[in-house]
């Protein structure tokens, strides 16, 4: 089945450097991208959708802002139905477990399974990145759990290679270690996009290039590891 392309981004999402960004607009055919800022609940999330406007005004369109911050708002009716009808949804940096904890199983969730189906363009930046996957790398220390699973078979570890980010490259040394037999756990820079097209390859764009591990060893194969799975 053919889906729409998911982009799954290590960080410092709607940065420079982040010029992937232009290419999935393109992959969308739309003027208006749907950004949830739901991972950054507790952090004043009308700012990482502003932050968003600003970056996608220069390539041209809008940005909206859907504030599914809870629970109850990710079962909400209305919502679900304007994520199912976007053909780009953005997820947010943030709190990875409270992004879990707001849409798994839940109605918006579901419309968003449904619109990447269907063809949207689904991209998740740092909290996104961490749970879009199943299983899912714990940001409490690198061991795995049950992610949300828009795409299964791998995990990653977001703002990874970044020399002030210390702790995602112990986290991402973790998960490798503690990763099931064949799971490939993914590192991905910041302003990296790990890109899975509608055929199912995966590639990266953007300015660093993610690591491939498989069963505790760096995959000689890169990324192609993924598209031999």
């Amino acid at each position: 089945m053919s889906t729409g392309v998911l982009a799954l981004v290590g960080g410092d999402e709607w940065t420079p450097g982040c010029d992937f960004d232009a290419e999935l607009l393109a992959a969308s055919g739309c003027d208006r991208v749907l950004v949830l800022p739901t991972a950054a609940a507790f952090e004043r999330p009308e700012r990482r959708v502003l932050a968003a406007a600003e970056w996608f005004a220069e390539l041209g369109v809008e940005v909206e802002g859907l504030m599914v911050t809870t629970r109850a708002d990710a079962q909400d009716d209305g919502a679900a139905a304007t994520v199912g009808s976007a053909r780009f949804v953005y997820l947010s940096g943030g709190s990875p477990l409270h992004l879990r904890s707001v849409l798994k199983d839940s109605k918006v969730f579901a419309a968003l399974r449904a619109a990447w189906q269907a063809g949207a363009v689904v991209a998740g930046a740092g909290a996104g990145a961490f749970v879009l996957s199943d299983p899912m790398v714990d940001p409490r220390g690198g061991a795995l759990t049950v992610g949300l699973g828009l795409v299964e078979g791998l995990a990653v570890v977001p703002l990874v290679g970044d020399l002030q980010d210390g702790a995602h490259g112990e986290k991402l040394h973790r998960s490798v270690l503690l990763a099931p037999s064949g799971i490939p756990v993914v590192g991905i820079p910041g302003r990296t996009a790990l890109l899975r097209d509608p055929d199912g390859r995966w590639r990266s764009a953007g300015r660093g290039e993610p690591v491939v591990y498989v069963d505790g060893h760096l995959a000689a194969a890169g990324l192609d590891a993924l598209n031999r799975a």
